[in-house]
């Protein structure tokens, strides 16, 4: 059997059902992109550890995230290991010996300064979307998450948003997924402030006036003219417009949740704290933003000492200046 044939038979009789639609479709795009010119035409037994670790090699080459580059790894390991399982290999060539080969690194996370945020804010204010952009600034939600809130999720009299569903929109299919948050930490609860509060309250006025709602959709609080929960791609194609309205430069949906985890951040709020709200599930990923925001501050604190810390004056000026006139003398 080739590796491809295994491949197709491992996704339909394995995986299908199995999984989340977004992981199966993961498994699909890094074989169709990754894999399958490498080593989708050899057979399952002529696979070793080298050949592996090239399609690795040859994605980080080719300037892949490190991020992607794992996932293939996952992905090669996970069909491999199956056919290990069934008795079609020996033994799984994704050994400990092939290694994520370091890809691209991302780009590091865009933030709204106070001014970039004002200004949307202000462009968009009495817009269709107004109320998502400014409950995110204020909750950190995934786009996902707040397509998936439920009225029944908000408790106004406790002050709490309990995350219990993301959608995700399939591409590929033309689909609406409704599904659990992407790990166990992303069914936690999120403190309601007063100002979100707030702005939920004007959704539920807003929502009265629309005419007709799917029977599916009858609970959700964020919705389109047509009753459908927004994709994502809508709210970037919005904020694009909205952004060269307010001079801004482009940013994207994701960006109004890390400037909300920036702020945090810079307010000190506890990390372990953060990491509870932005439903992180490792804490590695919460701390790098406090990361950036340390080197901020490092710059600035250093300035507003730069006073204190002044060891040359006016006279070691001088000073400076006699030494250098003495070694152009005696040059």
């Amino acid at each position: 059997m080739t590796v491809s044939a295994w491949f197709d038979y491992w996704i339909e009789n394995f995986k299908a059902g199995n999984v989340k639609t977004r992981t199966l479709q993961n498994y699909k795009d890094r074989f169709k992109h990754n894999i399958a010119d490498c080593i989708g035409n050899m057979l399952l037994n002529d696979v070793k550890s080298l050949h592996c670790q090239n399609v690795l090699n040859q994605m980080a080459e080719s300037g892949y995230y490190t991020s992607t580059v794992g996932l293939t790894r996952i992905t090669m390991y996970s069909m491999f290991e199956s056919a290990v399982e069934n008795g079609l290999i020996a033994k799984n060539p994704v050994s400990n010996a092939v290694k994520c080969t370091k890809g691209k690194k991302p780009k590091v996370e865009r933030v709204l300064t106070v001014d970039e945020q004002k200004a949307f804010l202000n462009a968009v204010k009495g817009k269709s979307n107004y109320n998502q952009y400014a409950l995110v600034l204020l909750t950190g939600l995934r786009a996902g998450e707040l397509a998936g809130l439920k009225w029944s999720d908000i408790d106004f009299e406790k002050g709490i948003i309990h995350v219990k569903r993301t959608i995700d929109y399939r591409t590929f299919t033309g689909e609406r997924e409704i599904r659990s948050p992407k790990s166990k930490s992303g069914l936690h609860d999120i403190p309601l402030s007063d100002e979100a509060a707030c702005i939920l309250k004007n959704q539920r006025q807003k929502m009265l006036s629309l005419n007709i709602v799917p029977i599916e959709y009858h609970d959700f609080v964020f919705l389109s003219k047509r009753g459908n929960p927004i994709k994502n791609s809508t709210y970037n194609k919005d904020i694009q417009q909205k952004c060269r309205k307010a001079g801004i430069e482009h940013f994207s949906m994701h960006v109004l949740r890390h400037s909300f985890a920036t702020r945090c951040a810079k307010a000190r709020m506890q990390p372990k704290t953060l990491q509870s709200i932005l439903r992180h599930s490792n804490i590695g990923v919460t701390m790098n933003i406090y990361v950036h925001c340390m080197d901020d501050r490092k710059a600035q604190e250093m300035k507003n000492s730069a006073a204190m810390l002044k060891v040359i004056g006016k006279i070691g000026v001088e000073i400076g200046v006699n030494l250098t006139s003495e070694m152009l003398e005696s040059l």
